[in-house]
C-alpha cells in the first residue's frame, strides 16, 4: 500500500486535534500574543515615527540609533509578527516555524531598544519568550 506524501503548499494546515490539548491551547495563546506584540510594535513604530519627543534620548549607548529608525523597525516587525500572528491562528505550517524566528528577532530588537522605554520593552521580551516557548513546546503527531 502506498503512502502519499500530504499535499503542502499555502492551505496546508496543522490540525489541533494531533495535539496534545494544553499544547494545541499554547500555539492559539502564542498566535494572539504575536498578534498583540504587533500591534505594540505598531504603536511604537508610529509614535517613533511622529515626534521625538516620546522616547528617551540615550548617550553613551553602543547600539544608539535615531528614533525615527527605530520607528521603522518596530513598524515593520510590527506589521509581520501580526501577520504571522493571524497565520497561527488560522493553521497554518509555515506561520509556526516563522513565529519562532520572528519572536526571537523581536526579543533581539526589544532588548537592544530597553534603554529607550524599559516598560514597553521588558513587556514585548515577555511576550516574544512566551511566544517562543509555546510554539517550540507544542507537539504535533503531523511532521511540520
Amino acid at each position: 500500500m502506498a503512502h502519499s506524501a500530504p499535499a503542502s503548499g499555502p492551505a496546508r494546515t496543522v490540525d489541533q486535534g494531533d495535539m496534545n490539548p494544553w499544547a494545541a491551547g499554547g500555539v492559539m495563546f502564542a498566535g494572539v500574543l504575536l498578534l498583540v506584540d504587533g500591534v505594540l510594535g505598531v504603536i511604537k513604530g508610529i509614535t517613533g515615527l511622529a515626534t521625538d519627543d516620546v522616547y528617551a534620548h540615550v548617550s553613551n549607548y553602543t547600539f544608539k540609533f535615531d528614533v525615527t529608525t527605530w520607528g521603522w523597525i518596530h513598524l515593520v516587525l510590527g506589521i509581520v509578527l501580526g501577520c504571522v500572528g493571524w497565520g497561527i491562528l488560522k493553521g497554518a505550517v509555515w506561520a509556526r516555524a516563522t513565529g519562532v524566528v520572528l519572536a526571537s528577532i523581536s526579543l533581539i530588537v526589544n532588548f537592544v531598544w530597553l534603554p529607550y522605554q524599559p516598560v514597553w520593552a521588558i513587556v514585548s521580551i515577555a511576550i516574544d519568550a512566551f511566544v517562543i516557548w509555546a510554539l517550540c513546546t507544542a507537539t504535533a503527531k503531523a511532521v511540520i
